[in-house]
């Protein structure tokens, strides 16, 4: 070997073995299937119970109810006007089968805007009630005095919530709570005065408001269930009650929803690029992940049988400190006879586990399938990312009991169908286009259903971006 000194450019030695690159030209690559970031843990897939739904639809028969409409009242923004959908008045008591929308829309517009701010005072126990407020945004605890004269949180109320509805028609109502503001917002209120005056001068509304106020009380218990008369504790030949258990006369149905692709595959493809992994396989498992992760997504957020859209007014609780803790679950597990798991975004796990460390507690974790999973009070605390964060960084927390012998949420399905892979999901085979290309329709049908009110419950405007 010879070193050349003093050379002011390096010499390239001659290459003596083969290169990689090359090297590669005649190897078999060792390869993984292909991978999908979208794909989750699906954990309500996985613990709903599921359950065969002949003919596409399922009927859920409940007692008698006299309660009717969600509750919530809805608002439009425009800059930093709020404004009440005329519509949604019909959510008050004293409105409900009201249909006439020009005499709804002159109320909305008789509404007066306030702002408030933290600490506020909205009501004051005991003085005279003339105003219902519409809440817009924002979260206010009603106070009432407690059984040793010191201050009680009664209710906390939020977006969407309304309160005072008595003080419409009654000129003696008085307010049995004080209405403190937690949070600044936005509320809407309408005055007694400003109704009696519409109701004077419409016909329709007047004789609307005198028929209901002189409907008979209706007997129901605390779920708002029509009565069954019962004796107990009497002696000897008493007289006992006649009664019977009245039903709804048009109960709820719900229809199996679909989720559909068409699946494409060119037979060029199909036919020569098989080797090691069949194309048409992957594809195909890629679309049914897909299709799973928007069943699950449509489960919770579907407008029409969602869960986060079908839970009762009466069964959704606001956070007393903005953020998830354990008090915050206690009320939520305690609202129910028997609960069986909690689904919260994984942030809003996060969350939960700060409030924890605060107070020095640390929840114990129980093995479901191989994974360890977070537990309140021996309930587990599944994560899922299809549970949204609004733009002010709050989300919900569910919880929920489920099964058919519990009167729970369950899933709804139809195993069985033709050309099935999977329950409820099928693939067909739909021809070969003109351009060669093979199509296949995929489709899964699904849906959700909550048996009695109290099986599902939501923690609302959960904060997940405190960290004090």
């Amino acid at each position: 070997m010879s070193v050349q000194a003093g050379s002011e450019s390096e010499v390239q030695a001659p290459q003596r073995s083969l290169a990689t690159a090359a090297a590669r030209n005649l190897a078999t690559t060792t390869k993984s299937a292909p991978q999908m970031q979208e794909i989750t843990s699906r954990w309500l897939l996985k613990m709903l119970p599921w359950v065969s739904v002949q003919g596409g639809t399922y009927r859920v028969n409940r007692r008698l109810s006299y309660s009717v409409g969600d509750g919530r009242v809805e608002f439009v923004k425009t800059g930093t006007q709020v404004q009440v959908i005329p519509a949604e008045l019909g959510e008050l008591p004293l409105l409900r089968t009201y249909e006439d929308l020009d005499v709804l829309t002159e109320l909305a517009q008789r509404c007066r805007q306030i702002d408030f701010e933290a600490g506020q005072e909205l009501t004051s126990f005991g003085s005279a009630s003339d105003t219902v407020f519409l809440l817009a945004h924002g979260r206010v605890e009603q106070i009432g005095p407690g059984p040793y004269g010191d201050d009680a949180v009664l209710r906390t109320v939020a977006d969407g919530a309304y309160f005072g509805e008595d003080s419409l028609v009654d000129d003696e109502a008085i307010w049995e709570y004080t209405a403190r503001a937690v949070t600044s917002g936005t509320a809407l209120v309408l005055s007694r005065q400003d109704f009696q005056l519409l109701a004077d001068r419409v016909d329709s509304l007047r004789a609307h408001v005198e028929a209901q106020r002189s409907l008979p009380a209706q007997r129901s218990n605390q779920y708002g269930e029509a009565a069954i008369d019962l004796s107990a504790g009497h002696h000897g030949e008493a007289v006992l009650p006649g009664t019977f258990v009245d039903y709804e006369a048009r109960p709820r149905e719900y229809e199996l929803s679909i989720a559909q692709t068409v699946l494409r595959v060119h037979t060029r493809v199909a036919d020569l690029y098989n080797q090691p992994m069949n194309q048409t396989e992957q594809q195909l498992r890629l679309t049914v992940e897909a299709l799973r992760e928007r069943q699950e997504h449509e489960m919770l957020n579907n407008p029409e049988f969602g869960l986060l859209h079908n839970a009762e007014y009466d069964q959704r609780i606001q956070p007393h400190d903005g953020g998830p803790s354990p008090d915050d679950l206690d009320q939520l597990l305690s609202m129910r006879r028997g609960s069986d798991l909690f689904l919260a975004h994984p942030k809003a796990i996060a969350a939960f586990g700060r409030e924890c460390n605060k107070r020095g507690l640390v929840p114990e974790t129980i093995d479901v399938g191989g994974t360890r999973v977070t537990t309140w009070r021996g309930v587990p605390i599944f994560p899922c990312n299809k549970i949204p964060i609004s733009d002010a960084r709050t989300t919900s927390i569910l919880c929920m009991r489920t099964g058919e012998e519990e009167s729970g949420v369950i899933g709804l399905h139809q195993p069985g169908i033709p050309d099935e892979i999977e329950p409820s999901m099928s693939v067909r085979f739909m021809g070969i286009s003109e351009q060669a290309i093979i199509s296949y329709l995929v489709t899964a049908y699904f849906s959700a259903a909550v048996l009695v009110p109290d099986a599902l419950g939501i923690l609302e405007n959960v904060e997940i971006a405190r960290w004090r």
